[in-house]
């Protein structure tokens, strides 16, 4: 259910307050001074209003238990753009935003229910249809890359991979012809492409009922392509020539 669907049955708490968010219009985030946008992560006045209309109605404004909101859902989401984009520690929050467990809190709240990957689903397929394209797509690409591990990746969660002579981690992604996320796996980087794709594939179909064609380079190539073929309606199409 979005935002944008909140009936005006629903009693307000509201306030004057330059935030639009459903905790300053029917919880107690009016109860808290308000917050300047300052940093390069912060969302844009443009950008809040996409994501607001995208983000899932929380449980105590339909009755179904818990307290009202009390911090600005948009200050919120700036908090945990901000950890992601300079990769800190949680405790090394900044202070203009709310303290950082309850920060956590609400992210580890969204993540239990499913509905981080929810928003990113819906955001994705917004973004789609902006450009003229399908909510669900019908075409996917599917590549890896390999990353050096710190010195605190633990050895049983790394791996050498002699083809890049790297040490560390794995990332395998799939992703709509825009470059839109579809999925990803993290391993260790001896995990090959075609072992990853075996594990992913499936699940992709899973997912995306829609998908017929996965674009891969020559990674890819061999029994993972011959099997994808007999067992699924999906093709998986090998080739080296750049997506357009």
């Amino acid at each position: 259910m979005f935002q944008s669907c909140v009936t005006a049955t629903v009693s307000s708490n509201f306030r004057v307050s330059a935030c639009d968010c459903l905790a300053h219009r029917f919880g107690n985030a009016a109860d808290r001074p308000e917050r300047v946008p300052v940093y390069p992560s912060d969302m844009t006045d443009a950008e809040w209003a996409v994501v607001r209309d995208a983000m899932p109605v929380p449980a105590w404004l339909e009755g179904r238990g818990g307290q009202p909101g009390g911090y600005c859902h948009r200050v919120m989401l700036d908090a945990i753009r901000y950890v992601t984009d300079n990769g800190i520690k949680w405790r090394s929050m900044p202070a203009d935003f709310p303290a950082w467990d309850r920060v956590y809190a609400f992210f580890r709240r969204w993540r239990e229910h499913g509905l981080v990957k929810e928003f990113h689903d819906r955001l994705r397929g917004r973004a789609r249809e902006a450009e003229g394209r399908d909510a669900e797509p019908t075409a996917a690409v599917i590549d890896s890359q390999s990353v050096k591990g710190a010195a605190s990746v633990p050895a049983a969660t790394r791996g050498y991979d002699g083809g890049k002579k790297i040490n560390g981690r794995r990332r395998h992604v799939i992703t709509d012809c825009l470059g839109l996320l579809l999925m990803v796996l993290v391993c260790a980087a001896d995990v090959t492409d075609r072992q990853a794709a075996r594990v992913m594939l499936p699940r992709l179909r899973a997912r995306f009922h829609k998908i017929t064609l996965v674009w891969a380079d020559g990674g890819y190539t061999g029994r993972l392509v011959t099997g994808r073929r007999r067992n699924s309606s999906s093709r998986c199409r090998s080739s080296n020539a750049a997506m357009t």
